[in-house]
């Protein structure tokens, strides 16, 4: 595997701000994935459980993965749908994300 980034949206667990998992995985990731089209090698989906030490929330109720070969390369897929897929995000949640690009080292 050559160089692969993974951009990784991360949605903090806020009291009070629900997050709509079902909506995330039938509609949200589906529009992500058809409008990033090739350019996205990949995606994941997590869902908070816990923290670390026993009977505490987890840090981030949701998380969405995107693998690209590059930050070029997801920039380029992104930037001609962003107002369409940040759009839907009120649809399943008021949480604002966090968004990072890592590289995948191993």
């Amino acid at each position: 595997m050559g160089l692969m980034i993974k951009v990784s949206v991360l949605y903090p667990n806020q009291e009070g701000k629900p997050f709509n998992m079902d909506y995330y995985l039938k509609h949200h990731m589906p529009l992500v994935k058809n409008r990033l089209g090739a350019a996205c090698k990949g995606m994941a989906v997590e869902q908070g459980l816990a923290g670390a030490a026993p009977g505490t929330p987890p840090a981030y109720i949701a998380m969405g993965h995107l693998l690209f070969d590059s930050v070029d390369a997801f920039q380029s897929a992104f930037a001609p749908h962003s107002p369409e897929i940040l759009g839907d995000i009120p649809n399943y949640t008021a949480i604002e994300p966090l968004i990072q690009i890592s590289e995948i080292k191993l």
